[in-house]
């Protein structure tokens, strides 16, 4: 057996190394079912903790998916697409939610202190009070959930509003944002992360052990520079993509803030 990782590598290493190479090469293609643990197993001359091992690594990275007293399928390989500099005038043009296509369900609305990150995005001292709304979002079809995440917005502008009802909005936050505040959106810096689930967002997504989560923290400001939403979402990573378009400068520059990568 060869593998991409050499013979001195752990033989569900190996395992996992060839069981990829096939899904990747299509010789097990999306939706198929993976041969039976016991076959698979006598095939590699392993036994089956050996295997369940290889299978977990494949698991973990969301190749394969275990349908209960079904068997382990390959997953449809569609990732959601985001174009973060489009989104904005589509929702201006059809006044629907940014993510229309989902099914949105709003767990909490109201106000809560920040912390962390993302009191350092709004440029609040941690603990400051401001209006919070989290969502979970769904696959329309199969109820699958793909997102979780939440909106905050200052308390001067959405306290005692609307906003502060556990209810999904008609059309784009952002909208509802810029008629509550008298300012529109005019810059927005996103913030990308890849890492592990916190123990909630694994649950919630319903991600298997190990499965790592991509994590985009958005800061929205107006064209005086003041802030109007820090928003986050989080999804699991295998079912993202991020598409940035953008025009290439014709001519020498000097950025604010030059790129390390």
């Amino acid at each position: 057996m060869t593998d991409d990782l050499g013979a001195r590598a752990p033989k569900y290493l190996q395992i996992a190394a060839e069981l990829r190479r096939s899904i990747r090469d299509g010789q097990i293609k999306a939706g198929e079912r993976l041969p039976a643990e016991t076959a698979l197993a006598e095939r590699f001359r392993v036994s089956p903790i050996t295997l369940r091992n290889a299978i977990g690594v494949l698991r973990a990275e969301g190749l394969i998916e275990s349908r209960h007293g079904v068997g382990t399928f390959v997953r449809e390989s569609r990732r959601l697409q985001r174009r973060s500099r489009h989104r904005y005038g589509r929702a201006r043009s059809d006044q629907k939610l940014l993510t229309a296509h989902l099914r949105h369900e709003i767990v909490f609305a109201g106000r809560a202190p920040v912390a962390g990150e993302i009191a350092a995005a709004m440029d609040l001292p941690a603990g400051t009070e401001v209006v919070v709304r989290r969502r979970h979002l769904y696959d329309r079809e199969t109820g699958r959930p793909e997102e979780i995440g939440a909106s905050y917005i200052l308390t001067e502008v959405a306290g005692g509003t609307y906003l502060e009802e556990p209810k999904v909005v008609p059309k784009a936050l952002f909208l509802c944002i810029e008629e509550l505040s008298g300012k529109r959106y005019t810059t927005a810096r996103d913030h990308w992360f890849s890492r592990l689930p916190t123990a909630e967002e694994a649950a919630a997504l319903e991600l298997p052990t190990g499965a790592p989560v991509m994590q985009v923290i958005h800061v929205a400001r107006a064209e005086d520079g003041s802030l109007l939403e820090v928003s986050e979402s989080v999804w699991p990573a295998d079912r993202i993509v991020v598409i940035d378009e953008y025009e290439v400068e014709p001519e020498p520059t000097e950025p604010v803030a030059p790129s390390e990568i």
